[in-house]
């Protein structure tokens, strides 16, 4: 997938949140978006999922125009999981992980054994078998944003867009969702951009960072060429800087920049 120049602006809004924005995601990688609150991590991906029409600029597929694909034959290539999906109480598990199967579904939406398999394969990556009776709104966060992610590893997308994953949840929930994504990376070949508040997330997880500063590309490189000293001071207005600690990636901040760097 490739973006070239796009701007993309919210219904309703009177200022673009994203401005001339070109980035590439390659496949079988882990991108991440990174960048402070209001910064338009969220919008871009909204705008790489094709849920949100660029004013200008394209997204491009394979070469082809993204607007160009019919809804069911994109949900077939992307599946994009928004921050806080909604979703009717009462609704168990595993009928929400059988929701990812719909754009595989012929034209009477019967199911068939590729769609039990894909179901039961993204229950088991998961690890959501003694949970798939039950209904979302009885679960942990973490085992409810497990159950999302099984919705769309049901899918069987080739492209995964993640709008902040491990959202809400306790420090080894987090972790436990960062796990799985990278496990999914790795295991499976499959490409996932993902938005993410917590640098040391990025950093560790991710094989690029796009890094966006008021709705511009900052920088776009591997962690540690696009997480140094000098853009934690002109993005988030810190002294800080990335760290191995024990093994994990940290930041260590020092302090508040001053004075702010204006870009």
């Amino acid at each position: 997938m490739e973006a070239c120049g796009i701007t993309l602006r919210h219904r309703g809004a009177d200022r673009d949140a994203v401005r001339d924005a070109s980035v590439e995601v390659r496949a079988g990688e882990i991108l991440a978006l990174a960048g402070p609150n209001g910064s338009g991590k969220s919008t871009l991906l909204a705008g790489l999922a094709g849920d949100l029409a660029p004013r200008r600029g394209r997204v491009r597929l394979d070469g082809r125009d993204l607007a160009s694909f019919r809804r069911r034959a994109l949900a077939r290539r992307i599946a994009y999981l928004p921050q806080a999906p909604a979703v009717p109480e009462g609704v168990r598990v595993e009928a929400l992980v059988e929701h990812g199967r719909h754009a595989h579904r012929g034209l009477f939406g019967a199911r068939g054994p590729a769609d039990r398999a894909a179901v039961r394969d993204a229950i088991d990556a998961l690890e959501l078998e003694p949970l798939r009776r039950r209904a979302l709104e009885t679960l942990s966060g973490g085992e409810r944003r497990r159950a999302w992610l099984a919705m769309v590893l049901a899918q069987q997308p080739e492209l995964l867009l993640l709008d902040e994953p491990t959202a809400a949840l306790d420090l080894r929930q987090q972790w436990e969702v960062i796990e799985r994504l990278a496990r999914l990376n790795r295991e499976r070949g499959l490409t996932l951009v993902i938005s993410l508040h917590d640098l040391g997330q990025a950093a560790g997880l991710a094989h690029r960072v796009a890094l966006l500063h008021r709705g511009r590309l900052y920088a776009v490189a591997a962690p540690e060429r696009a997480l140094v000293e000098e853009s934690l001071r002109d993005v988030f207005a810190v002294d800080a800087r990335i760290e191995k600690v024990d093994g994990a990636t940290q930041v260590r901040v020092r302090g508040p920049a001053d004075p702010l760097r204006p870009l």
